[in-house]
């Protein structure tokens, strides 16, 4: 370990993680089995990382004294979502290393700017337009054309701040629709099949990717993922090849999930990225020899990379909403492993848990049909 980029840290120290989500509280279990002691910077009360983590803060992002206490606690800070004011990432970066860094968070948290990034380092994107009135979506709707999306330039997830445009959707109620001055109009893209990678990098030497997996969402939200992919070889080398290129462009510490859309022509286009651990990797908690925030834990920390290679096929399927009473059966079945959050209101929309069931690989054969969950 003596040649990475940075001195490593080792079992012992802390690391501070800025959210108290779900993925704060998967990846503070994995810092913690690893021998870390996890810090969870949250301005909710009874978050779902905060009642696995021995040190909490609650405070909002914009309090800067909390912020420096905050920092001078730990020995690494990182971050569980990129909707983190880059003001409160920066004032963590003048004093403990932040990994991944602001640049990272900076490109994940605008589209326009993410994917003018994408375009010019390796990741190719459907073409699109920066919106900021009802003129600018009219001018960008004739470059681009009819069908396209309108979407919020930032904040917006699972489907909102996106409105579908059709041949006779309106401009102005379209713009309006949005609900933000800023947008970006993105064309259509007929897809076949929506597929992510997740990478983890230290430096150009260290990264190791997990195969490609498929999504498949349910009103706008990520329902479920089928590892691996149904797809082609060359293709999944193609989208790792994708991947890696991204996270060198944001010379990323730490862990870069790619969403791509393979086309109707057999090609792909990025969607989107995050520079953390992402819905459609937890999977990897049950099927992989190293999961995801194991290595999301490992790169951060300058720790060898783990092997991200897989020992079972996988079907995850997330809990959401009214799903959680489901869970009397699927904890019956003995293939299914359950994973709850700790949220205690069940609200439409709401991940609340999410359930993996396992299938044995057949060696030396394509994997078998995996069922969804309710087949």
């Amino acid at each position: 370990m003596s040649d990475l980029p940075f001195p490593p840290l080792l079992p012992g120290a802390t690391i501070g993680i800025l959210g108290g989500g779900q993925l704060g509280r998967m990846t503070a279990h994995a810092a913690t089995r690893l021998g870390y002691r996890v810090h969870i910077f949250t301005p909710e009360q009874d978050s779902p990382a905060s009642q696995v983590a021995p040190a909490v803060t609650i405070a909002e992002f914009d309090d800067a004294d909390a912020l420096g206490d905050f920092a001078r606690s730990v020995d690494v800070a990182t971050f569980e979502f990129e909707n983190v004011p880059a003001a409160a990432a920066k004032a963590l970066a003048e004093v403990v290393p932040l990994r991944p860094g602001v640049q990272c968070l900076e490109v994940a948290q605008d589209r326009i700017r993410e994917k003018t990034f994408l375009n010019a380092n390796g990741g190719p994107t459907a073409p699109f337009e920066a919106v900021e009135s009802a003129d600018d979506l009219a001018r960008a709707l004739e470059k681009i054309g009819r069908p396209a999306v309108l979407k919020t330039a930032t904040l917006g997830y699972d489907g909102k701040g996106q409105v579908m445009i059709g041949p006779e959707t309106d401009v102005h109620e379209a713009y309006a629709a949005m609900g933000a001055a800023r947008g970006i109009l993105e064309g259509f893209v007929d897809f076949q099949a929506e597929i992510s990678v997740i990478l983890a990098r230290q430096d150009a030497e260290r990264m190791a990717a997990f195969e490609p997996v498929e999504n498949r969402h349910r009103h706008h939200i990520l329902d479920t993922t089928v590892a691996p992919a149904q797809i082609a070889p060359e293709l999944a080398q193609q989208a790792i090849a994708i991947a890696e290129a991204i996270a060198q462009g944001l010379d990323l510490v730490g862990l870069l999930a790619v969403e791509l859309f393979v086309t109707a022509e057999g090609t792909l286009l990025v969607n989107e990225i995050a520079p953390r651990p992402h819905n459609s990797g937890h999977w990897s908690i049950d099927a992989c020899i190293t999961s995801q925030f194991e290595q999301f834990v490992r790169a951060i920390c300058g720790l060898p990379l783990g092997n991200p290679s897989r020992h079972s096929n996988a079907v995850m399927r997330n809990l959401i909403g009214d799903d959680i009473n489901e869970i009397g059966d699927l904890i019956a079945d003995p293939d299914v492993k359950i994973h709850l959050y700790g949220k205690t209101e069940a609200r439409p929309g709401r991940k609340m848990g999410h359930a993996t069931k396992l299938y044995p690989l057949e060696a030396g054969g394509t994997p078998p049909r995996m069922p969804f969950f309710g087949e």
